[in-house]
């Protein structure tokens, strides 16, 4: 394997389900960064995993879906390279970053690296709404790290020292309000789903008041004010994400009790 970092080589890991939209942007913004690229598909019926193999990804596609956390963990244990840089496939690093990157893997400096994520929500950078700052450790030796079990908001574990890159990693996480539905709904059944594994229970009361609190909290509190009609928008997104959550929640609670003799 060929490097140009010194002799210290990097993986690009992705987890992907449709998202033939998004991958292409992703890869091509880590061209001659990269020296090995692995993607774990959760089984897309787009392009995606044809774009992938057109990058020369190592491609593999569970039959099942284990979460967020596992599934990245997955794509970890396939990566062969020194160190390791984990993405989503609606994430762009920058020329800047790159350079930044490339000077980490040259120095081999002994820690784990988060950098600054800049957030994309429906037409606008988002810099408040507690989007801003926002950190995400996604840079880290292959061996001296590894993610955690979490269905959902999964995060890289490592003992290593954690330092900060200066140059941001973009997001494009919310092209359009249906993408804003659907994630909504994946990511509040998730996430209700774990909470419900963790001995968690909720009422519809607690799930109007959960999203009330959201909202609040967003627009005022994380002065979402700053952010004009998009930062009203997202508040009003991050009240439904909450509510749901816990609706969810309060159902498993319903459907577990109706299933006892």
């Amino acid at each position: 394997m060929t490097s140009n970092h010194n002799g210290r080589t990097l993986s690009l890991i992705v987890i992907t389900r449709n998202e033939a939209h998004n991958l292409h942007d992703c890869l091509q913004s880590v061209q001659g960064l990269a020296d090995e690229v692995v993607v774990i598909d959760s089984n897309s019926t787009d392009t995606t995993r044809d774009i992938a193999l057109q990058f020369g990804a190592v491609v593999s596609q569970p039959a099942d879906w284990p979460g967020f956390g596992p599934q990245k963990q997955r794509a970890l244990d396939l990566a062969t390279c020194d160190w390791v840089l984990s993405l989503d496939a609606d994430e762009r690093v920058t020329p800047e970053l790159a350079q930044e990157i490339q000077q980490v893997l040259m120095n081999d400096a002994h820690a784990a690296y988060q950098m600054p994520r800049l957030s994309w929500y429906c037409g606008k950078f988002i810099r408040h709404s507690g989007w801003q700052p926002d950190h995400v450790l996604r840079l880290f030796p292959r061996t001296q790290a590894r993610f955690s079990d979490d269905l959902v908001h999964e995060r890289v574990i490592s003992d290593l020292p954690l330092k900060t890159l200066r140059n941001h990693l973009l997001h494009y996480s919310y092209l359009n309000f249906s993408q804003v539905l659907s994630k909504t709904d994946a990511y509040s059944t998730a996430s209700a789903q774990q909470a419900f594994a963790n001995g968690k229970r909720a009422s519809v009361a607690g799930a109007l008041g959960h999203g009330a609190w959201a909202f609040f909290r967003t627009y005022v509190i994380r002065a979402g004010f700053l952010d004009g009609a998009h930062g009203l928008a997202l508040a009003i997104s991050n009240a439904e994400a909450s509510y749901y959550k816990y609706l969810k929640l309060w159902w498993m609670g319903q459907e577990a009790s109706s299933r006892k003799p």
